[in-house]
């Protein structure tokens, strides 16, 4: 849930999203969902004449996902970190 909650904190922010069979999408964050699936809005492609068919709105499988590309100054490394470490303390069921 570490992920899925960094993710929602970003809604509204521009990412790269770098898909498996190598296609990057730029765009505005809209939504993710607890499978880390999500939808873009405003986007662009970065090979515009081997994907010339992108529209404005995506929604991209959270499985097909291979990087995403987040704005540096967007990023509390710190909050990151005490949540990972909060995370890996916690007792496993």
């Amino acid at each position: 849930m570490l992920f899925y909650s960094f993710f929602k904190s970003l809604v509204g922010k521009d990412v790269v999203v770098e898909l498996k069979n190598d296609l990057s999408i730029c765009g505005t964050l809209h939504s993710v969902d607890q499978y880390l699936n999500i939808k873009l809005t405003d986007i662009s492609v970065t090979d515009t004449e081997k994907y010339p068919h992108m529209l404005k709105n995506c929604f991209i499988r959270g499985s097909v996902v291979r990087y995403v590309q987040l704005p540096a100054d967007e990023v509390d490394t710190q909050l990151l970190q005490d949540s990972a470490r909060k995370e890996s303390s916690a007792p496993t069921r």
